[in-house]
């Protein structure tokens, strides 16, 4: 039998490394919301200024949205768990940091240095689960897992931020990534068995990396900048601007060179384009509503850090729920689309829901079915979206797939904050102006505002979410996923110089 005929046997830890896997991917989610609960204690004991408290955020948003690609790319070529275990261990190191700054300049860099190192290891992790579960129901099962906790673990990093800042003190939100860090490094270096013939030993495409880092962190930090200097601001245009030259020299230098930093295989692909363009504006919706109702639980409602963790559970529920008992029991015997497309559907439906809060609202008749049919809705489309985002690439492709799946999530969270914050604060400002004080005074009218702000905002984020289900609808085509087949590297490329790799059987829809 040829080479490309032959079915690897699967790798018999392959379920363990699930494990060690899944632990590393919950402390790179948890670490995108557990700071921000512990943000005012630290910037009161290190003096940082209103002004530039921001970029404890925007540091690890910009170092990690920035660096995606060339962490993907890195990936590849070492070999994803080199770069598994290098980046659990520098994100370690780089927690540590953070808890023991002493000062702002310390924090900032510890921050800047978790979003770099989480930029080689995000991909990393997804990488290796796209090459190590190939057969299609077991796949199924491991992405359904890695699903729920990659979209319910923001909200778990809610709770834990309240807990460990009212009971112990905001450092130990830092110092919480380390043992997450320790057991998955450990994990990984003694059970997570690489597949053969998976890496691409291509030269570094030097030019791709300097354009789409910059173009990236131009990106993101241009939304960032909006959210803080409005959106006419001189430089958050000339950072747009930027932006987008950078990005589209980086797509016409990729179209050209022998070994690109992002082959356009990858990105060009009906399905997989489709997935990461929904899943993008889907996360835009997600993360709007899930900052808004942060505020409103905790400024208007009057809830503890703690409080609203517990808030935000049922929505992790039902996120695992959607991801482990409906997308990965389904995602076999129906196309993706009509997982994703219903998903992002049931996500607008519950976001319609909760624009009917008011100052008084009560939990469990107005909140608590919103919230539980958000995580239904895109633990449901989350599951299909990334395997389909990862599925019938070549294994020399695997990382920068996967970084392109993380690309369009912190994308999308960066202009889901600022784009909704933003509309949310000029509709606040509106209602003031156009309301006097009334009988509950100013208080009451401040709260009032607020709410009308945010579901103003939240409106906009059920328009996206029907789009996003929209395009799932329209653009995926991909039906049923079939039997495991063998790609010959050259299916994928035509290049030339990649012909004579041996070619490595992966998942085809």
């Amino acid at each position: 039998m040829s080479a490309t005929a032959r079915t690897a046997l699967p790798d018999p830890r392959r379920w363990k490394a699930l494990v060690f896997i899944s632990i590393a991917q919950l402390m790179v989610v948890l670490d995108a919301t557990i700071v921000n609960i512990a943000l005012p204690s630290a910037q009161h004991d290190l003096g940082i200024s209103d002004a530039n408290r921001q970029w404890v955020i925007t540091a690890y948003a910009l170092a990690f949205g920035g660096l995606l690609l060339f962490g993907g790319r890195i990936a590849d070529k070492w070999g994803r768990k080199r770069a598994f275990v290098t980046g659990l261990t520098g994100f370690a190191l780089a927690s540590a940091i953070g808890g023991f700054a002493g000062n702002e300049a310390m924090l900032l860099s510890s921050r800047a240095a978790q979003g770099a190192f989480g930029a080689l290891l995000a991909p990393a992790a997804l990488s290796l689960l796209a090459t190590t579960f190939t057969d299609v129901k077991e796949r199924a099962k491991a992405f359904g897992i890695f699903g729920a906790i990659a979209g319910g673990g923001g909200a778990v990093g809610l709770l834990l931020g309240g807990v460990l800042t009212e009971y112990l003190n905001w450092r130990w939100t830092f110092f919480a990534n380390i043992p997450f860090a320790v057991v998955a490094a450990l994990g990984a270096y003694f059970v997570i068995r690489e597949p053969e013939g998976g890496r691409n030993r291509s030269p570094l495409d030097i030019p791709g990396v300097v354009l789409s880092t910059l173009g990236l962190v131009s990106l993101v930090y241009g939304f960032t900048r909006a959210e803080t200097a409005g959106w006419s601001s001189v430089s958050t245009i000339g950072l747009f601007v930027a932006a987008v030259v950078l990005l589209v020299s980086f797509a016409v230098v990729e179209s050209k060179v022998r070994t690109p930093l992002l082959p356009l295989r990858v990105v060009t692909d009906r399905n997989r384009g489709g997935a990461y363009l929904s899943l993008g504006l889907a996360i835009i919706g997600m993360f709007g509503v899930f900052l808004f109702m942060t505020y409103y639980l905790q400024v208007v409602q009057g809830y503890s850090a703690i409080k609203t963790g517990f808030a935000f559970l049922p929505m992790v529920l039902g996120f695992v729920t959607g991801s482990t008992q409906i997308g990965a029991r389904l995602v076999n015997r129906l196309p993706a689309r009509a997982l994703m497309a219903p998903g992002f559907a049931v996500a607008a439906v519950a976001m319609l829901l909760l624009t009917r809060i008011g100052v008084g609202s009560s939990y469990p008749g107005v909140i608590l079915p919103g919230l539980v049919l958000l995580g239904l809705g895109m633990g449901t489309a989350f599951m299909p979206a990334m395997s389909l985002a990862t599925t019938g690439v070549q294994p020399r492709d695997a990382g920068v797939a996967s970084a392109m799946v993380n690309t369009s999530q912190q994308v999308g969270g960066a202009i889901g904050t600022a784009l909704l914050n933003t509309i949310a604060a000029s509709a606040t400002t509106t209602y003031l102006a156009a309301h006097a004080v009334g009988a509950g005074g100013a208080k009451a009218l401040q709260a009032q505002s607020l709410v009308h702000g945010y579901t103003h905002a939240i409106w906009w984020a059920v328009g996206i979410e029907a789009v996003a289900a929209l395009i799932a609808l329209t653009l995926i085509n991909a039906g049923r996923p079939g039997i495991t087949k063998v790609a010959s590297s050259e299916d994928d490329s035509r290049s030339g110089s990649e012909s004579a790799q041996e070619s490595v059987p992966v998942v085809l829809h």
